[in-house]
Parts: C-alpha cells; structure tokens; sequence
C-alpha cells in the first residue's frame, strides 16, 4: 500500500486535507456512473457490470496502486477487445480473460517491468487509440440514431455496411435525444464546471424522455430490465486448463492495454501534481483490481486519465479521493438504482460520441503523419488498420512486434565496430601500433542484433594478423548470443595462431565473461583492465 502509506507519511490524511479529498471523491463518483453504465453496454456488459466493476476495480486500485489520485474502472480503451471477447466467448470467458490479466499485471509489477511499458513507441499507442475511438464511434451509431441493422458480420466493413444500409429506419426521436446529448456534453463545460456535462446530458435526456415518453426510444429498463437495488455478490468462474488455453492471447491484450492505459494516467497525474508515481507498484494494483473485479461482476479495468484528472482538478491528492469514489457509487446504487431504468440508450451513446472523439487525439494522429520518421508513419498507420479492420489483438500484438524490432534495428545501427588508426592512440604508443597488431573497438551495447555485424568485421581481418586487441570501454551490456559470437570468433582466431586480448571491460560485462567461461577460453592472461597493460603484452 505504497500510495496510502506515502499519502499518510505526507499528512494527506490530516483534517485540512479531508474535505477536499471527500468533495474530489464524490464528483468523480458522479462523474463515474454514466460512464461506467456506457462503456458496460459497448462492451456487451449490463450497465450495473460497468458500475461494480468501477467499485471494486476503483477501491482496490486506490488502496495498492502507486498512485496517490489515480481513479481505475472501465475505460473506452478497452471497449472493443471486451466487446469481441464477450461475443465470441461470453460474458463468463470474458471474466476468466480478465483474471489472468490481474495475474499478467501482478507479474509485470513484481519483474519491475513498469518502466519497460511507459516506453512502448507513441505512433504504436496512438495507432491503436485512434482505432479503437473509430470503432467505437461507429459502433454507437446503431443507439444513437436508433438503427436496427442486420445481424452478421464480425469484421469492421461488414458491420459499416449493415449500419448504413439500416440509416433509412432511423428513429427521428431517437436521434433528437441523442443530438441534445451530445449537444450538452459540447457546451455544458463552458458555462457548468462543478456539475460534470455527461451528468447533465444524461439527466436532462432521462427526464426529456420521461415526461415525453417518445415511441421507439430505447432505455435501460426496456434493453436490461433496469438495474438492481443491489451490491455484487461473489462468484468464481468456471475456469479449465483448455478455457485458459483458449485466452491467453485476449488476456495478454488486456493487460497490455491496461499497463499502457494505467501508466500514461499515472504520468499524466505526475505532470498535473508534481509527484512521482511507483509504476511497479501501479500494475500490481491494477493487477490486483483485475483479479477481484470479475470476482465480483465486474470486469477489466484499468486507470482512467479523465476521472484522474478531474479528481486533481476538485482538490484530490491522497488514494481517499478514491475510496470515497467507489463509496459514492455504492450509495448511488442503493438509493438510486430503480431510477436508471429510465435513462436513454442514446444519451449513452451520446457520451460516448464525446469519449472517441477525446481518445482519437486527431491532431496528434495527423501530426505524427505530418512529421515523424517515414518507420513510425508506418508503424502509426499498420497499428491504426490492423486495429480498425482485423482484430485488436492481432494489432496488439503485431503492434509491439514491430515496435521491438523497430527499436532492436535502431540500437543495431547504433552499435559501431572500428579499428583504431595510429593517431588516435598517439597517448599509448607515440611510435605507432606494433606490426601484426590489429585493435577494434565496440561502441555500444554487445546484443544479439550486433553480433552479426562483428562476426561480419572481424572475419575481414587479414591473415597476418599476430594479435588482436578488442575493446570493451564503451559496451554497457552483453547478451548471450553477444557473448557466443565473441567466443566463436576467439576460437577462430586461436586456430589461426592469433592472440586475443580483451580490455577495459566494466564489471557486468567481465562477470558475464565469467559466468560464459571465455576467461578460460581466452586465457585469464588475455583479459586485462586497460589498453595500456594490452599493449604492453604486444610489446612483449
């Protein structure tokens, strides 16, 4: 409970700091119910899944996250893989999907891999954030506009077609209801800032609808039968080795979408406050609310950077914020649930409209496109179609693929493997380097994407070459296949009759020698601190 603790040791809990914590917590809490019930029906949830999972997801983040603001629950990010995992497997394979990905999460933590995935490339998350804010504008229309399409087809374009070819059915009323919505949710922060806009939107439209009792409009009651006056019980999914088998890749993608989602929410509270966030110690949490959130009819969930950033903005600065969210949702569900019945499915969707356009970062797309890199405009626009029109966990998947070997060729080219000319060693030998005496140096990280190319250099050698002196001052690092091509290329030129020298290798790099046992292969001799004791061997 590294936040609590932090926040404790702050004085965050004192009585000054009590009062802005409780009015942060309650407006976030409100802020939280529609959209929690919104992202819960996009993701082939009933609405009270989006508002447990939010409860129980939101305490326990807040309790062992390594944020001191941050406030979890379902998120229009993970909307489309939930909705894909719901409809091919169920709600009940969905909930096994999103354990494993709590228990993905934890390991992450644990293996201190939090700072490894703050440093996935930005033209992958944008390609995969701008594609899931398409498909979930697209995927609302049929509750916007009050479309009936046909049913069939899982690809994105089959499902574009069906849509527009069911707009000459739209619901006039329907569409009405939906346009103030968003109308609302556009202008309301203008003039409204303590009363959140989809709150209004959706309680103007509820009441709109209420007293005008518009034919055809679908609502929460008529769609789910309303929301039960009720907290979630307990329930263990039935899991088996083949149910785990069958989704490891959608639980894999749901932990990567939630370790990329929570942890640029938590860089986005430290730039907003000035405090640093524990990222090991944030998945754990996240993994930890994962793994209890199905447990409890909830599902996957992940940090969320508006509910955050509301929370900095109404005086939150201590996990109590938090925990008050989650209590507020709590008493909303006991007192006001008879009442969502009521609400809209198009002032949802009118949210919703809102929630896409803020994840599509259009200008950032557009900018990326404008001016970055030719590799990271293709890697921006694969990730972008992969996500649009195959599958979110092939783009995924793909999409940091690519990324890994896109970052593994860049620290390729950055290694450089050169052969020291007489001046620049002028401080060593002022008369020159001996005859038959050839030195090279490696600049840079010794890893399998190098290894090639200094197995390439140094068979180029001549063979008149008596000893051979390689450099290590400037390799951080070693790998295994650095160090096999290493040993390979000693052994050749053993058999040849020429003499290795190894120098100036730091600690890490000359316990990994150990550990690989070149020290016996080239000779304990041959290893020497600095270019000055190698060049005196030459000499001798």
């Amino acid at each position: 409970m590294i936040a609590l603790l932090e926040a404790r040791r702050a004085g965050l809990f004192s009585r000054r700091h009590l009062p802005p914590n409780l009015v942060a917590g309650v407006v976030v809490g409100i802020v939280a119910l529609p959209l929690a019930m919104a992202f819960a029906i996009a993701s082939g949830a009933k609405p009270e899944q989006g508002i447990y999972t939010a409860i129980v997801a939101g305490f326990w983040a807040s309790v062992l996250g390594g944020s001191r603001v941050q406030i979890s629950g379902p998120t229009g990010a993970f909307i489309v893989i939930l909705a894909a995992i719901t409809a091919k497997y169920g709600y009940d394979g969905l909930q096994i999907a999103t354990l494993m990905a709590g228990v993905m999460l934890m390991a992450m933590g644990f293996t201190k891999l939090g700072a490894v995935i703050r440093f996935i490339p930005m033209p992958v998350i944008t390609g995969f954030t701008t594609g899931i804010a398409i498909l979930i504008w697209v995927g609302e229309w049929k509750d916007f506009f009050g479309l009936h399409p046909v049913a069939g087809g899982s690809h994105f374009h089959e499902k574009l077609l069906h849509l527009l070819a069911a707009f000459p059915g739209l619901s006039i009323a329907t569409t009405l209801l939906a346009l103030l919505g968003l109308a609302i949710c556009v202008i309301a922060p203008r003039f409204v800032r303590r009363v959140p806009a989809p709150l209004i939107a959706m309680v103007v439209v509820t009441l709109l609808q209420a007293y005008m009792q518009f034919d055809g409009v679908a609502t929460i009651g008529s769609a789910f039968g309303g929301i039960p006056r009720a907290l979630p019980e307990f329930h263990w999914p039935d899991i088996s080795f083949a149910r785990i088998v069958e989704l490891i890749g959608p639980a894999f993608t749901i932990a990567l979408l939630g370790a990329i989602e929570s942890l640029l929410s938590a860089v986005v509270a430290d730039g907003m406050t000035g405090n640093r966030s524990d990222s090991n110690q944030e998945l754990i949490g996240q993994g930890a609310a994962n793994i209890l959130s199905p447990l409890f009819g909830g599902f996957a969930a992940t940090g969320a950077i508006a509910r955050t950033a509301t929370n900095i903005r109404n005086g939150g600065s201590s996990p109590l914020a938090g925990i008050i969210h989650t209590a507020t949702l709590v008493l909303i569900v006991l007192v006001l649930a008879p009442w969502a019945a009521y609400i809209p499915l198009a002032a949802l969707a009118a949210i919703l409209f809102v929630v896409a356009w803020n994840m599509s970062e259009a200008r950032h797309f557009i900018d990326i496109l404008a001016h970055a890199p030719r590799n990271d405009k293709a890697l921006l626009l694969i990730t972008f179609s992969l996500t649009v029109f195959t599958d979110l966990v092939i783009a995924v998947n793909v999409g940091v693929l690519l990324a890994s070997l896109l970052f593994m060729k860049r620290m390729t080219e950055s290694v450089k493997i050169e052969g020291a000319k007489d001046e620049d060693l002028i401080a060593f030998c002022p008369v020159g380097i001996p005859k038959g005496v050839q030195i090279y140096a490696i600049d840079g990280p010794f890893f399998f994407g190098a290894a090639e190319t200094f197995e390439r250099t140094m068979s180029g050698l001549h063979q008149d070459v008596r000893l051979l002196i390689i450099r290590l001052g400037r390799v951080p690092f070693m790998d295994a296949t650095g160090l096999y091509a290493l040993k390979a290329t000693i052994k050749l030129f053993q058999k040849r009759g020429t003499r290795v020298i190894l120098c100036e290798a730091n600690a890490q790099v000359l316990k990994k020698l150990g550990n690989a046992g070149l020290d016996r292969t080239l000779g304990k001799e041959n290893l020497v601190p600095d270019l000055a004791a190698a060049l005196k061997l030459a000499e001798d």
